[in-house]
């Protein structure tokens, strides 16, 4: 179960993936607290700590006990990159590893030559890995995906030369950019990555319950697994996972009550965190996620997308011990 990525030891191999909108600190502390082995930030653009963007600083925010930490980058530009994980690194030794996004499908970020779309350019890839691992004394991390699309899969190619070029460890997806997250990821596409490289590979996609993690990392031979949407709502997926591989055990799902603790707690720190006004908004989506599959489920988030204060949201969540 213990890994090591670079010099940094993680105490087990079952890692919360980067997810925009989803891993701040707030949430990171709550999966850490269920034993996930390794965290990463929600991915924070490169340009946007050079012209020290505010909002960029709070995305970066490390507490002590959710440590280990990996903050992800993204970014297309080599020489920026590096200049920017070396000043972030520097300023903040709270930080672990610096991840570089190379998966991240939306448009936005895409159009822009960041993210999946770097996929297309292995030479690009090489580039910004060799620049970024020789700028920073911490390991390097890269997360990729199948590859950009079906007639272009690349990632034991990009997986190799991003080895060469001093990256510690991979995050494969198993779906193309294209996919976003439809279908069902290809988990042999990891198993292939896993094959080529001797530095350790993370497998990510479709992990939902305890099963799946034993699965995919018997299926792939994978040293760790990220999971992503998995943990949305369900940070207890790390220490459902962590007991089932090491006794075989399933642990039941949380209880109702377990569940509304919980969001108590996340609307507690997010509010510490952001702002009550920011708290509130943000908490409906993690509300939904926390509910997903409870009687009454519908009625609940329509109730919650409703509220407008912290006292409102509040009452919303004890009548959810009703439904």
């Amino acid at each position: 179960m213990k890994m090591k990525i670079g010099n940094i030891e993680l105490e087990n191999n079952i890692i919360l993936a980067p997810m925009a909108g989803v891993t701040d600190l707030p949430y990171r502390l709550l999966c850490k607290e269920q034993g996930c082995g390794l965290v990463y930030t929600e991915m924070v653009s490169a340009k946007a700590i050079y012209y020290n963007n505010k909002n960029t600083k709070l995305l970066m925010q490390i507490d002590e006990r959710e440590r280990p930490v990996a903050v992800q980058l993204f970014g297309s530009e080599p020489d920026l990159m590096a200049e920017m994980a070396k000043r972030i690194t520097e300023e903040n030794p709270l930080i672990d590893i610096i991840d570089i996004n190379m998966g991240c499908p939306v448009p936005k970020v895409v159009n822009n030559n960041e993210g999946s779309a770097l996929m297309k350019n292995p030479r690009l890839i090489g580039e910004i890995v060799k620049k970024v691992s020789t700028a920073i004394d911490k390991p390097l991390t890269i997360k990729i995906r199948k590859g950009f699309d079906e007639s272009n899969i690349n990632a034991v190619e990009v997986a190799k030369i991003a080895e060469e070029n001093g990256a510690a460890a991979i995050g494969v997806h198993g779906r193309t950019r294209e996919q976003y997250y439809s279908g069902k990821a290809d988990w042999d596409i990891i198993r292939q990555v896993k094959d080529a490289v001797s530095i350790p590979v993370l497998g990510n996609g479709d992990v939902f319950v305890p099963e799946d993690a034993k699965r995919l990392l018997e299926e792939t031979g994978c040293d760790g697994i990220l999971i992503g949407r998995g943990a949305q709502g369900n940070p207890w997926i790390f220490s459902r996972i962590i007991h089932y591989l090491e006794t075989g055990e399933v642990l039941p799902n949380p209880t109702l009550d377990e569940i509304i603790d919980a969001i108590n707690r996340h609307l507690e720190m997010l509010s510490e965190y952001k702002g009550s006004y920011t708290a509130v908004r943000e908490m409906r989506k993690h509300i939904s996620w926390y509910t997903k599959g409870l009687p009454g489920s519908a009625h609940i988030r329509r109730e919650i997308n409703s509220t407008q204060s912290m006292e409102e949201l509040k009452e919303k969540i004890e009548e959810i011990k009703f439904i």
